[in-house]
């Protein structure tokens, strides 16, 4: 699908024109274009990123073929740019979509697969309000775009305080539980993978060092950049709170496994003096004195009882019970 819209000194003045009206426009220096294409043919690949504009060979490969990381290309009259959306359920899990941005001079074009909620919320504020031109088009898309991080680091935050009432409850389900941590460890590390090389990008264009984007816009991605240092700086902490939280949980076990052991060996201690008794009364020896005696059998229990209960006394005085 495409989409097109046309703005004449920040306003908007047209949108969704044929091929041919767009590339009338874009030999009109006065006007700013905006295309975006939403899970386009490639034929329309072919005819907005060769046909009317004109891109690079390397800059659509890049453009069509998936990235797994952000990046940001300076071809001399625009840039491109890859971005990730993220998205997160606790049905789906973490959930990344790619968004690639042409930002030149007069225009700006916009490349996803799937549709995106930054895309859509650009495209509602254009048509309420005025757009001062293609760096600030960009800016308020990855606004958007950075803005839906906050949700997904709720979600996460919940995640984690879930995970850290589990550590402290009786049961636990280990097999479960740590599979749970592991994969919760492997959402804040893509968090972090992907927060940390947007970063870096944002950071390009708030140092100004493309005439693409004019200096009004530096503080704005300035600002940008401050907000995703700071969902990278959150991601980090939840990331070794979840540590801490297993750590916990390892040393839980350690204890609960210790406490078994403790237990097997209090019992064996409390049953080792009828054992031994009753082991050693129980060899048929024709000539122990014990054994000729009427009261023998009454003798071997009160000291088999005796024993057991010092036993027992002196496991209670260790803590052993």
């Amino acid at each position: 699908m495409i989409r097109s819209f046309i703005f004449s000194e920040g306003k908007l003045v047209g949108q969704d024109l044929e091929l041919e009206a767009l590339r009338l426009v874009r030999a009109d220096k006065g006007l700013i274009l905006w295309v975006d294409l939403e899970n386009p043919t490639d034929a329309e690949i072919k005819a907005i990123l060769e046909g009317v504009f004109q891109f690079h060979p390397l800059a659509i490969e890049d453009c069509v073929t998936p990235s797994s990381l952000p990046k940001i290309e300076d071809y001399e009259d625009y840039l491109f740019i890859v971005m990730h959306a993220v998205d997160f359920s606790r049905a789906d899990k973490f959930a990344t979509s790619e968004l690639d941005l042409f930002l030149g001079k007069d225009y700006l074009v916009t490349f996803h697969r799937s549709p995106l909620k930054s895309v859509q919320g650009a495209v509602d504020r254009v048509s309420k309000s005025t757009a001062r031109g293609p760096d600030r088009l960009a800016h308020t898309i990855l606004d958007l775009l950075v803005d839906l991080y906050q949700p997904v680091m709720v979600e996460l935050a919940a995640e984690l305080e879930e995970i850290e009432e589990s550590v402290l409850a009786k049961d636990t389900g280990s097999q479960e539980f740590v599979t749970e941590i592991l994969k919760v460890r492997g959402d804040f590390s893509r968090m972090r993978a992907i927060a940390a090389p947007q970063r870096e990008v944002i950071e390009r264009l708030a140092r100004g060092d493309n005439k693409l984007v004019r200096s009004t816009m530096l503080p704005y991605f300035r600002d940008l950049r401050d907000n995703l240092a700071r969902f990278e700086a959150t991601a980090g902490g939840y990331h070794e709170r979840l540590m801490m939280a297993f750590d916990i949980f390892l040393n839980k076990a350690a204890f609960e496994a210790n406490e078994g052991i403790k237990f097997l060996t209090a019992l064996t201690a409390v049953t080792l003096p009828a054992v031994l008794v009753g082991g050693w009364y129980g060899m048929n020896f024709d000539h122990m004195p014990e054994l000729r005696s009427p009261h023998g059998y009454l003798y071997a229990v009160i000291l088999t009882i005796v024993s057991t209960a010092l036993m027992v006394i002196y496991l209670k005085k260790k803590k052993w019970f």
